[in-house]
């Protein structure tokens, strides 16, 4: 059997195959890489000159860390080159369109049907649901390497819409008036299409990484589950609507600590999913249906939004969690009649062990630092850097669970199994801490609530 080791060092991306390994950093950089390192440059020389005089020290600070940081990603992963190129271009055309008036995104064709925030936004929405939809046909049908292309690139379709939406929203948000606009992370509604395109995202890498597709229809899972809480959100309360930030949202830490704290929401969610592909592999034969406790448990989690928000004014379940429930039924129902498939399909248990350990490894490390700025964030904002708030409270059990599965893991050997399952106790604790809290409880942070 080959070792997690060589599995991964086949499965990384062919980059600059042609040139020798100990040739140097900046040496192994071809035109495009220089290409687009001067498209950053020019891109954040240009909002340096013209939109300095709206920002403040740290927010200099923060663009200029912010060119050298995107030209690492573009050459470190180069499809996020064209990721980011596309999204500038259609970004930059919709503001374009918009002429300083917010009314034009009803009179241009293509704000009002594509590039309009709601409309950008509404679309990532739709292609995440088809993603999904051909990742899992990949286990079933003949043709299973072309389901699985169509659902990744419709995954990157995806991202480039949400991305798109999330930066006219943030020029939107302006138009509205220079002390409404704020970069959108301020609210459930943003930062969920914040969370559906960064663990998207992250699982794309991890694609490529080891390449194989299969894992992408559990991924993808859970970022259709929460853009079906997303389209609920939007319907019943119009989150979308851009609204002013409360005072102790009007600070530069917002743009630093709310990114972090998702990239480690997403890679946790992303870490458990693969988790559940592992117990699914690992119990693939198993007949007795006690013993299928990963099938149950995710047939708990599909069907906890329509249990928890299923409430109409007059008391029963609306029609559209109604629905949700139905397909999350159908969906366990199919994971547990094609189990068997579904596991030939899997990469090895090895596979998925190392994946599952470099998603939580990345988002503990940016948790932490989230943790971190939040705390420093606390002082500025409330004069003290920890007031034992529900939300920093869950926070810190977010943060001791991670800090005990990888402490476990590299000090014990944690494996398998019993790795699987804490991963997926983890995302239960995750969940709670990032909507548990804002539903149940009140706080400092209570701007959150439902």
């Amino acid at each position: 059997m080959n070792t997690v080791a060589d599995t991964a060092n086949r499965s990384l991306p062919e980059q600059g195959s042609s040139i020798t390994m100990d040739a140097g950093f900046l040496a192994r950089r071809d035109l495009l890489d220089w290409v687009f390192a001067a498209l950053v440059l020019a891109g954040g020389v240009f909002t340096f000159v013209r939109y300095a005089g709206s920002m403040d020290g740290y927010e200099k600070a923060i663009l200029l860390g912010a060119i050298p940081a995107a030209v690492w990603l573009g050459w470190f992963w180069r499809p996020l080159r064209w990721l980011m190129v596309v999204v500038a271009a259609c970004s930059l055309l919709a503001i374009a369109s918009y002429r300083g008036a917010l009314a034009s995104a009803e009179s241009v064709f293509w704000l009002k049907y594509f590039l309009s925030s709601q409309s950008a936004i509404l679309w990532s929405c739709m292609l995440f649901f088809m993603s999904t939809t051909f990742y899992w046909m990949g286990f079933f049908v003949r043709s299973h390497a072309a389901a699985d292309l169509i659902g990744s690139r419709l995954a990157w379709v995806a991202v480039t819409m949400a991305l798109v939406g999330t930066m006219v929203r943030w020029y939107e948000s302006y138009l509205l008036g220079a002390d409404i606009g704020h970069i959108p992370v301020s609210n459930l509604y943003e930062v969920f299409v914040l969370f559906c395109w960064m663990t998207t995202l992250f699982y794309l890498y991890y694609e490529a990484q080891y390449k194989t597709r299969s894992l992408g229809a559990f991924v993808m899972l859970v970022v259709s589950a929460a853009v079906g809480f997303l389209l609920w959100y939007t319907v019943v309360r119009e989150a979308h609507e851009i609204q002013p930030l409360v005072p102790a949202l009007k600070s530069w830490w917002m743009k630093l600590h709310v990114p972090a704290n998702f990239i480690g929401y997403g890679t946790f969610a992303l870490a458990a999913m693969v988790a559940f592909a592992y117990l699914i592999k690992q119990q693939a034969a198993e007949t007795r249906w006690y013993k299928l406790a990963p099938l149950w448990l995710l047939g708990i989690v599909l069907c906890f939004e329509p249990i928890v928000f299923r409430r109409t004014p007059t008391g029963g379940m609306s029609d559209y969690w109604a629905i949700y429930f139905g397909i999350s039924a159908l969906i366990v129902g199919a994971i547990l009649l094609g189990r068997k498939r579904i596991a030939e399909r899997l990469p090895p248990l090895e596979v998925l062990d190392d994946v599952m350990y470099k998603a939580i490894a990345v988002g503990f490390a940016f948790f932490t630092i989230a943790t971190v700025l939040g705390a420093l964030w606390a002082a500025e904002a409330w004069g003290g850097y920890w007031s034992w708030d529900p939300k920093e409270t869950w926070a810190l059990i977010v943060w001791l669970n991670y800090a005990a599965w990888l402490h476990m893991r590299l000090m014990k050997g944690l494996r398998g199994t019993l790795a699987s399952w804490w991963a997926l106790v983890g995302l239960a604790v995750t969940t709670f801490a990032f909507i548990g809290v804002n539903m149940f409880l009140s706080g400092l942070h209570s701007y959150g609530t439902l």
